[in-house]
């Protein structure tokens, strides 16, 4: 999805694309990572690290928004909760080209609290109403908002139903509903990824009171079998760190999810496509280590797959890596 594509073709290839995503994950979906995921699935829409509002305004503008063409469709995750920044830097990501900014209400760590964005947000639904129609006002690509089914002992239905019927009221395009609480006191974040118990039931029950509005289900999924029974009742499917950890699962998802038959790529032609940029990266001074280390779970469960990573461990850190440590062996058989 080209940025120069008109507006309401690209919303309508983005509704398309949002059948199946993959989170954004705080150091691990950065440039590097999406665009080896994107040798993997054509389709498959990818998400942003979180970058604050105040990163983006006060920092380094550039290192934060870049990225490459081949990662389309991308999306820009923002964090923040005033509206005014949040609408300046919803117009910064659509001037770079982004396909979809989407607001951060479901981190739980307590360095986001204190910065009054994330989970929290949950507690005021009013306000996330108002930094989502000021983002629609600034911009005319899509806006969603990623959050919980609540948060600590605010987790009725009601409230729910009361929250996202705002943000759609609002106009938002999408909601990404991670189907777990999130505790903002007594988890950590790690903790709240795994113990406050999926309710995928209430993210059904959202979609069955909010026809009209794109849901898109989050948490715990690990499987492409599962994102594809979601599909039956649901208008898409986030996976995080199952992807992460083993991309391959990404493999039959463009012919799966989205209809489309192209000759799926071995595992080894996914490692030589991905040669060229990383001799580009290290060109322009980029450490072998931080592209490498997301290109670990390429070869899980094939032969040689862990004497593979222990060599890229072993050797990417080091001066001068290049991409010969790569390498390629038995596990690299189509």
């Amino acid at each position: 999805m080209p940025p120069t594509t008109d507006s309401s073709t690209r919303r309508l290839a983005l509704q398309n694309a949002r059948r199946l995503s993959i989170a954004p994950m705080l150091d691990w979906t950065d440039g590097h990572c999406r665009y080896f995921l994107r040798l993997i699935s054509r389709h498959t829409l990818l998400y942003t690290e979180m970058i604050t509002t105040g990163a983006l305004i006060h920092g380094d503008r550039e290192r934060f928004l870049r990225y490459d063409p081949a990662e389309h469709p991308v999306a820009l995750q923002l964090g923040g909760s005033d509206p005014k920044d949040l609408a300046r830097c919803a117009r910064m990501a659509e001037d770079w080209g982004y396909d979809e900014i989407n607001l951060n209400v479901g981190c739980p760590s307590d360095r986001v609290r204190n910065g009054r964005f994330g989970a929290c947000l949950m507690a005021e639904p009013a306000l996330v109403a108002e930094c989502v129609t000021a983002m629609r006002a600034a911009v005319r690509v899509p806006v969603t908002v990623k959050h919980r089914i609540g948060i600590d002992e605010r987790d009725s239905y009601a409230e729910l139903v009361d929250f996202v019927g705002r943000l759609s009221e609002a106009g938002c395009d999408a909601v990404i509903v991670h189907a777990r609480k999130a505790w903002l006191k007594g988890l950590s974040p790690k903790e709240n990824r795994d113990i406050p118990p999926l309710r995928y039931e209430v993210v059904r029950d959202l979609k069955r009171d909010f026809p009209c509005l794109p849901i898109v289900i989050n948490g715990g999924i690990e499987t492409l079998d599962a994102a594809v029974d979601f599909l039956s009742d649901l208008d898409g499917v986030m996976i995080g760190r199952a992807a992460y950890h083993n991309p391959w699962i990404l493999a039959e998802a463009d012919r799966r999810v989205f209809g489309d038959d192209h000759p799926r790529p071995t595992r080894r032609q996914v490692l030589e496509a991905f040669i060229p940029y990383a001799e580009r990266q290290l060109a322009a001074g980029v450490p072998m280590s931080a592209m490498s280390r997301h290109l670990l779970g390429l070869f899980r469960g094939r032969p040689g797959a862990r004497a593979w990573r222990r060599r890229i461990s072993e050797q990417a850190h080091r001066p001068g890596a290049g991409v010969e440590v790569l390498g390629f062996g038995d596990y690299a058989r189509p």
